[in-house]
């Protein structure tokens, strides 16, 4: 039993570094090992994961750990409320990715939630949304339906 737990962890491990290498995030040995942390599900909260990170790692920081709960919280995987739940869903399944590309060719991969939050804020930062929540966003003929999270036309 404990082989099969160990076999589901790594196959999760893997999934979830894949897709963190789509939303173009470096796998670092610290990211790795805080994922394991994660992954093994006996930590609480942020503190408790550092503590066990400075065992194996003496030169990791609070903030490393807060930037990858964080992004994984960003991607899905985990809700910072229940750190010792991870959530088994596909990477990304709960919506699209979205991929920017500038006039100088640099890229950047937002998941659906991200991707919100940019388009929320850029609005208000424009001044074009005041304290009212968005409903839905027409582009072309696909409206999105902002409140159900979900596309109504295609």
């Amino acid at each position: 039993m404990d082989n099969e737990n160990i076999s589901m962890q790594d196959m999760r491990k893997q999934e979830i570094l894949q897709c963190l290498r789509k939303m173009n995030f470096r796998i670092t040995k610290q990211r790795a090992l805080l994922l394991d942390i994660v992954l093994a599900g006996n930590c609480s909260c942020c503190k408790e994961i550092y503590y066990e990170a400075v065992k194996k790692d003496v030169e990791i920081g609070i903030a490393t750990v807060y930037r990858m709960i964080n992004i994984l919280e960003e991607i899905g995987v985990i809700s910072r409320n229940r750190l010792s739940q991870i959530e088994y869903k596909d990477c990304g399944a709960e919506g699209e990715m979205y991929r920017i590309v500038f006039d100088d060719k640099t890229e950047i991969t937002l998941s659906e939630k991200k991707w919100r939050q940019v388009v929320a804020s850029g609005l208000r930062s424009c001044g074009f949304a005041g304290t009212q929540d968005l409903k839905s966003i027409e582009y072309g003929k696909r409206i999105v339906d902002w409140e159900k999270n979900s596309q109504v036309k295609d």
